[in-house]
């Protein structure tokens, strides 16, 4: 019976033990639990912007409300200056440290200036209201053989019409004066859309010209040290949000 009793102790359950449950020794030099997690390192911050105004030239005919809503929205404390410029030397006044960007027309010489094209304009045709040129929504350039183009020295479309008139007079010296010409039943003008509008008059009407070349507004800047605040109206115009980097 002993002998029996042996056997089951050998081959049974294993001896229970006291005292305190074996651990593995720590490795030197690491706390245990939660504190061996690595803390991260705190987020860089962005330096501060300067205290501005940012000074933005525009073209006419540009729009900017929505960047400029958008701008006041984001950055209340820095006032946004808009300054308006002649196509004719928009390039120069960029250059000149007078601005920090632009809203200019394109074709504009890019050497020492970063250019972004934004959106093109149709042309239109600027006549008289009575004109029977009204009678088509829209027009080719061969519909305007017979007639009188008149071209302000200003002008930002140039369009070569076969069997054009020429003009008896010397240029306008604006888009505006251009139309108050054609207003007179005098010819027409080819103009932006945005110019036709912004000039618009109660004596004139317009009719899109799409055969016609297309006006490209764009966003210009100096590439020599440009304004940390021209970064952010950068992301705002290319759409970034105010949670993104630099606005």
């Amino acid at each position: 019976m002993a002998g029996g009793g042996g056997s089951a102790r050998r081959g049974g359950r294993p001896r229970r033990t006291t005292g305190t449950p074996h651990h593995r020794p720590q490795s030197a030099g690491r706390a245990p639990g939660r504190d061996a997690r690595r803390v991260p390192a705190p987020a860089e911050t962005a330096p501060p912007l300067p205290p501005g105004p940012f000074r933005l030239g525009a073209v006419a005919g540009t729009t900017p409300g929505k960047w400029i809503d958008a701008w006041r929205s984001r950055l209340p404390g820095v006032e946004l200056e808009l300054i308006p410029l002649d196509v004719a030397d928009q390039r120069e006044r960029l250059l000149s440290g007078e601005l920090d960007a632009a809203l200019v027309r394109l074709p504009l010489r890019r050497d020492d200036l970063h250019v972004i094209a934004l959106y093109d304009e149709v042309p239109v045709v600027v006549c008289a209201a009575d004109s029977h040129l009204t009678a088509a929504d829209e027009l080719t350039v061969d519909d305007l053989a017979g007639e009188v183009v008149v071209r302000s020295r200003d002008a930002v479309i140039e369009v070569e019409v076969p069997g054009a008139v020429p003009a008896a007079f010397a240029p306008p010296e604006t888009t505006e004066d251009a139309i108050a010409t054609v207003a007179t039943g005098i010819g027409v003008t080819i103009v932006p859309m945005s110019l036709a509008r912004l000039h618009h008059r109660k004596d004139v009407d317009y009719r899109p010209l799409p055969e016609g070349p297309v006006s490209t507004v764009a966003l210009a800047w100096p590439s020599e040290a440009p304004s940390a605040l021209v970064d952010v109206f950068v992301g705002i115009v290319r759409g970034r949000t105010a949670n993104s980097s630099r606005g």
